[in-house]
């Protein structure tokens, strides 16, 4: 297959794939409800019912914990962008239709019970969070605007996105629900983490018969992905801010993103063992060698090495998070 190949084309040759990997999901998958994780003895009416409005002095999270929980919220509550680039991506048509479906009801249950929890326990401001969502959905987000609809193009470069897009998100939520100093919290965030480690797989297995199919075309979207990577959440309001303080304190860093989701990955696809590339293949795969290269041996050093001094700095002043 060369660079004539239609997205139509890559779709109808993986869809026997796409159908295992449903089916596997679809058994290894928990049926879960939000309300069970969400501890409701705690909540209580606000001014406009009669009660009380938010008070800082009401959470008992932490501002790593808090912005963490921001993050993570707002990025799940953006699932109509994603929705629209895998159904794109994906077609509504057989298998692919039974995913997107099926996908998009799983995530949506993320944000339901992280919201509940957050207002219930007044873990933050109501309002703030309120205002932060409406603009983040309203802008959306979109890893791929640049690729036209149609072609084989757009669907590599959605699932391999989605592919540590995925892991990525269930390492930042497993390790917020290890600061939050919650055992409901916790709880509940490994209950999501375990979700986001199940649609990894899924894209993930469905990357490596890409490889299989396109070789070249599934190498160079992934130099592409990999090298241009962004959180979903790198349009919210206040991401910078959080994001560092989250990276400072080991939620989610450029270490972990190395080796907790990229390497792995890179692993099971063998991509650095390959011998079924031609030169168009090959070129992307120097081209990603070379950005894991500048990772391991510049980024990430000098990220710990800022990172170090940060909180050296802040032990000195008995600075609390």
């Amino acid at each position: 297959m060369g660079r004539s190949l239609t997205q139509a084309d890559l779709l109808r040759e993986l869809e026997p794939v796409a159908a295992r990997e449903v089916n596997r999901h679809l058994a290894a998958a928990k049926h879960w409800h939000p309300h069970d994780y969400v501890p409701w003895d705690k909540g209580r009416n606000f001014a406009a019912m009669g009660g009380v409005d938010w008070d800082p002095e009401q959470s008992t999270l932490s501002e790593l914990a808090k912005a963490a929980m921001v993050v993570n919220l707002l990025t799940e509550d953006n699932l109509p962008s994603y929705h629209r680039d895998i159904a794109l991506a994906f077609t509504r048509e057989s298998a692919w239709g039974v995913w997107v479906g099926r996908w998009t009801a799983e995530e949506h249950r993320h944000g339901i019970v992280m919201r509940d929890y957050l207002i219930v326990t007044r873990g933050v401001d109501p309002v703030a969070l309120e205002n932060d969502r409406m603009t983040h959905m309203t802008n959306g987000f979109d890893p791929i605007l640049s690729i036209p609809p149609g072609t084989a193009e757009i669907f590599a470069h959605t699932l391999a996105y989605v592919s540590f897009q995925e892991l990525a998100t269930r390492v930042s939520h497993r390790n917020t629900g290890m600061i939050c100093g919650d055992p409901v919290a916790e709880r509940m965030l490994q209950r999501i983490a375990a979700d986001e480690n199940l649609h990894m797989i899924f894209y993930r297995n469905l990357y490596e018969a890409t490889f299989e199919a396109v070789p070249d075309l599934a190498m160079e979207a992934l130099a592409a992905v990999v090298t241009n990577f962004q959180m979903p959440g790198a349009g919210m309001p206040n991401f910078r801010r959080n994001g560092v303080l989250m990276a400072k304190h080991g939620i989610y860093d450029l270490r972990q993103h190395l080796d907790e989701v990229v390497k792995p990955i890179l692993r099971r696809w063998c991509v650095f063992d390959r011998t079924d590339l031609t030169c168009r293949g090959e070129q992307a795969r120097e081209e990603l060698a070379a950005y894991i290269h500048n990772l391991e041996t510049v980024r990430v050093p000098k990220f710990e090495e800022q990172r170090d001094r940060a909180l050296a700095r802040e032990r000195e002043r008995g600075a609390l998070v």
